[in-house]
């Protein structure tokens, strides 16, 4: 078994990082400090005589449409689901719970925050796609980052090459990226919002791997006593 000790470090800083990011963030927020930028941005992705129109051809709205369900909860259910299945009927019961517990707390941590948040949607561009729930912190940009980056780390360390590592990390860093600057284009958040998710998703991605190396490292000790 690899030993994982040499990775806390760097996934503890990148937890701090993110969660110091969020809570900055959030405060901000409360106090109206993101409006200005936010506008900025979202005007920046419209056409200045018809704000109801993105800027681009039309093809690259109904890609971005496209696009953002990567981080809606029917793609991602159904991505955990065949991912976790196939841990189940492989044998590997450890991974499988780790991939669920860690999306299911993340999934119902987002859902809180914005009930306690409930930030409103923007206003100032029109939304062309449907919304539900308040605005901050995103929730695509939240549950994608957690996804992808947790499945991210289920892949890594079952492999030992670095180059496939890093490739398997950059995948899940550009797809989250990706849901993230949609759900801005597409006029539904606020870039903040988004930011905020982002660092939230990733926090809970890294302490959930933190804890799961925690558990793996006190069982080695046990079985070495």
């Amino acid at each position: 078994m690899r030993d994982e000790r040499r990775t806390t470090y760097p996934v503890l800083a990148v937890a701090i990082v993110a969660i110091a990011a969020f809570v900055i963030l959030a405060v901000v927020v409360r106090i109206n400090g993101t409006v200005y930028l936010d506008e900025k941005i979202l005007l920046f992705f419209r056409d200045p005589e018809n704000l109801a129109v993105p800027i681009g051809p039309r093809w690259l709205e109904q890609t971005v449409v496209e696009l953002t369900t990567l981080g809606g909860y029917p793609v991602l259910v159904t991505l955990v689901s065949a991912v976790v299945g196939f841990l189940l009927v492989s044998g590997q019961f450890g991974p499988a719970i780790f991939t669920v517990g860690a999306i299911v707390s993340g999934t119902i941590v987002s859902s809180m925050l914005k009930y306690v948040i409930e930030r409103p949607r923007p206003e100032v561009v029109d939304h062309l796609v449907h919304t539900f729930t308040a605005s901050f912190p995103s929730g695509h940009a939240t549950m994608s980052a957690a996804v992808y980056l947790t499945l991210a780390a289920l892949i890594i360390r079952l492999v030992d090459r670095f180059i496939v590592r890093l490739y398997v990390l950059c995948v899940a860093i550009l797809l989250t990226f990706i849901v993230g600057m949609s759900r801005i284009y597409l006029g539904v958040h606020w870039p903040s919002d988004v930011l905020a998710g982002w660092s939230l998703g990733t926090a809970w991605a890294s302490l959930s791997w933190l804890a799961v190396s925690g558990l793996r490292e006190a069982r080695r000790h046990e079985k070495a006593e």
